[in-house]
């Protein structure tokens, strides 16, 4: 699998690795898929990760593992997808907005979860090049995948936040097809987020606890 970190070609004099390339092409597809709440957001989720895991193995220890835990994030979104179908009227999983508990335990967990993973980065350096934006983007990453998951229209937004530091640090560590990419990505993420915000208001909205039926 050597030949993933190898450059596949230069672009405005920067080197496009294949891992890289392929990585982003299908987290592409997989943002179109997400916009369409295909069931195949998941599997192709998980060959994303599957690349990148066989790319950074026995080089980049810790980027191998961060990209195990998407890969098992993405094997639950799609068993809660698999069961939430038929929700809606097209027969594909309903976009809810999440409840204001939900949101703050989202953020409370993004929050927590950066600091522990950035401490642990730093503590042990080989785990990360650089540990807090490392650590924001991994966190960033799992929050948004759990909340696509359970059908969350905020989920869109918790991309563009991961997006707005991942692009520039991969950018800067040689990773040129993410900065590439990005204008495609914020197109399909503010798309897909208009869609599912219209999908949400003509579907049931949860009801809030403790608020009369």
């Amino acid at each position: 699998m050597s030949w993933l970190n190898s450059e596949a070609f230069t672009l405005f004099g920067q080197r496009i690795i294949w891992s890289d390339m392929i990585g982003n092409i299908l987290g592409l597809i997989t943002l179109a898929l997400g916009w369409r709440r295909s069931l195949w957001t998941w599997p192709v989720q998980f060959l994303s990760g599957l690349v990148l895991f066989a790319a950074f193995y026995g080089h980049l220890t810790g980027s191998a593992g961060k990209q195990a835990v998407v890969m098992a994030v993405a094997l639950y979104g799609w068993w809660q997808w698999q069961r939430s179908r038929g929700r809606s009227a097209d027969g594909h999983i309903a976009p809810r907005f999440a409840t204001w508990r939900e949101r703050a335990a989202m953020l409370g967990s993004a929050a927590a979860g950066t600091v522990a993973v950035a401490l642990l980065f730093t503590a042990y350096p080989s785990l990360s090049w650089d540990p807090w934006p490392d650590a924001y983007i991994f966190v960033g990453t799992v929050v948004a995948m759990y909340a696509q998951a359970k059908g969350m229209v905020e989920f869109w937004i918790a991309w563009l936040l991961v997006d707005l530091v991942g692009v520039p640090l991969n950018f800067a560590n040689g990773y040129a097809f993410s900065g590439f990419v990005y204008v495609i990505y914020g197109a399909l993420v503010l798309w897909g987020m208009r869609d599912w915000w219209l999908r949400s208001r003509r579907g049931p909205q949860p009801v809030l606890e403790g608020a009369p039926a």
